[in-house]
């Protein structure tokens, strides 16, 4: 009887999906811990993506998939995100208390890369991941004013500089190191390297995903970092207008040149409601953004509307996802971030930590 049931609870969690990729929770081996004993059943759903907002619906589910098996009495389950390190380009190791780093990038500016990088940095963490970002636009920071962040890194050892916070996000932006009215003077490979050491002496506090906002372009800053930042996958932000996806194209080849993957397209400004009398209207064009993905066989991660909120709420400090968490806007970068968190889980996992160290010594 024991090992009928648990074939027929096992055949019952083969029709059950993950709700974000449409696989079996099975195939995926997100169940863990499964017992079955005389009609109890108990098990962990194990999501290798932060998904806390669909949590309840899919433990719902299993326990109504699973008491409708004959001879099941109570069942058990707990359902949890567990992010884990994946691989980076060839040459380059994850940094030490950072899963995994995901640029935002855009082949030019005014696409509302920013906005676009602060909000699903929010999103993921609304979602239950642990987040930092990394304002890697030197010469026109903005995710302080976004974030609503001020005043200056402090070190504990002399060595490194402890991230401010905000909304649960640990953020570092060379904005908080100078005068706001100060433009940066800096040639290339100064940038660079302060970009550099921004990154690795900030004592980031165990990250699932840091979100690195890219400098506009496809310069010698974004190339630099595209190569010497262990990066494991870019997202590109764009508007439909065939000028701006001319220019991001470039951007994502770019990213492709240098070995870092590219986990979709984020369509911007896809489409204008009208606040007065609903009217829809595709300023920038429309669908570009999709004959984009399907050109390059990348994904398309979602769109995004053209509505005064995003630029007020950005500009005033509470970014979309924390001033209407609740809202249509919110709910769409919540799912860009589950869609962008989806394709790191993925992406092939870092192995290096397991290596051991060999030393090779005279004896």
């Amino acid at each position: 009887m024991s090992e009928a049931l648990d074939t027929a609870v096992r055949a019952a969690l083969q029709t059950l999906m993950d709700p974000q990729t449409g696989q079996s929770l099975m195939a995926e081996k997100a169940v863990k811990n499964l017992r079955v004993d005389a009609g109890d059943v108990s098990l962990d759903v194990e999501l290798g993506y932060p998904a806390r907002s669909l949590h309840a619906e899919l433990q719902r589910q299993v326990i109504a998939a699973l008491r409708a098996v004959p001879g099941v009495n109570n069942v058990s389950v707990s359902v949890r995100s567990h992010v884990v390190s994946h691989a980076v380009q060839r040459g380059l190791k994850p940094l030490p208390e950072v899963k995994n780093i995901i640029a935002v990038a855009s082949g030019k500016g005014g696409v509302g890369k920013s906005t676009t990088a602060v909000n699903l940095a929010l999103a993921l963490a609304a979602e239950g991941a642990r987040v930092g970002l990394l304002d890697a636009d030197i010469y026109g920071p903005s995710q302080p004013m976004m974030l609503g962040v001020g005043g200056q890194p402090q070190s504990h050892d002399g060595q490194t500089m402890q991230p401010l916070q905000n909304y649960g996000v640990q953020v570092m932006s060379i904005g908080f190191l100078i005068e706001p009215d100060n433009p940066m003077i800096w040639r290339g490979p100064m940038a660079t390297q302060a970009l550099e050491q921004l990154l690795r002496q900030t004592a980031w506090n165990d990250l699932d995903y840091l979100i690195v906002d890219m400098p506009p372009g496809t310069g010698d800053i974004a190339l630099t970092l595209s190569q010497r930042v262990p990066l494991t996958g870019a997202v590109i932000v764009t508007t439909p207008q065939d000028i701006a996806l001319l220019d991001a194209r470039k951007g994502l080849k770019m990213f492709e040149k240098v070995g870092v993957p590219i986990l979709g397209v984020v369509e911007n400004m896809a489409l204008h409601v009208c606040s007065q009398c609903g009217h829809v209207e595709h300023i920038f064009g429309e669908g570009g953004g999709k004959r984009m993905s399907a050109e390059y066989g990348v994904d398309y991660l979602g769109g995004l509307p053209l509505d005064i909120r995003i630029r007020e709420q950005a500009d005033s400090g509470r970014p979309t996802v924390v001033a209407d968490p609740d809202g249509a806007i919110a709910q769409s970068y919540k799912a860009i971030a589950r869609a962008v968190a989806v394709k790191v889980a993925q992406q092939g996992r870092d192995y290096s930590a397991k290596f051991p160290t060999i030393s090779v010594q005279n004896t």
